[in-house]
């Protein structure tokens, strides 16, 4: 009898701590991972103002301020006429140098599960490269992830976070 006292008070406990538990809500990212996007190329000149040629730097330099990215509708991984520009620019970087490789990343917005957008993250990547093999850059140089939408680039759950959540970024890899 004492036993089963002990039990009860012992499930009625951790029902009350589950049931406390509810899903926060994220305010800001953890730091990004090194090695991924964003990361600039060790520089020996970092800090002097002078941009690394061939560098993650230089890609952004040379493509401007969103080059590095591509932004898809809701459910499609289709790259239109505006992001063909953006792919080729980014092209036309690659083929000044041939030996930088690059990670094209994949990502969803919120809506939908972790593997669905996982798979939608993937060929979001894939078109972005398969659109790169097309005009000229090595298959053999471009590596792909998809992040579904474990790294948000806007936090909130409107369309126009969203909108800039469903996209794929092109990295360099040093």
């Amino acid at each position: 009898m004492n036993n089963s006292i002990k039990m009860a008070a012992i499930l009625l406990a951790s029902t009350a701590l589950i049931a406390g538990c509810g899903k926060k809500k994220v305010e800001q990212l953890p730091p990004v991972a090194e090695g991924t996007e964003g990361e600039m190329a060790t520089d020996p000149n970092a800090g002097t103002g002078q941009i690394v040629p061939g560098s993650q730097e230089d890609f952004l330099a040379s493509v401007g301020q969103y080059g590095d990215r591509i932004y898809f509708d809701t459910d499609r991984f289709n790259v239109d006429t505006e992001d063909q520009t953006t792919l080729q620019q980014q092209a036309q970087w690659l083929a000044r140098y041939p030996n930088t490789r690059i990670t094209v990343e994949g990502h969803a917005d919120e809506r939908g599960t972790r593997d669905y957008n996982l798979a939608l993250g993937e060929r979001r990547a894939n078109s972005a490269k398969n659109y790169l093999t097309s005009v000229g850059v090595d298959a053999s140089r471009i590596q792909t992830v998809s992040y579904g939408k474990e790294r948000p680039q806007a936090m909130g759950s409107d369309e126009q976070s969203w909108a800039q959540n469903r996209r794929a970024v092109t990295v360099t890899v040093q």
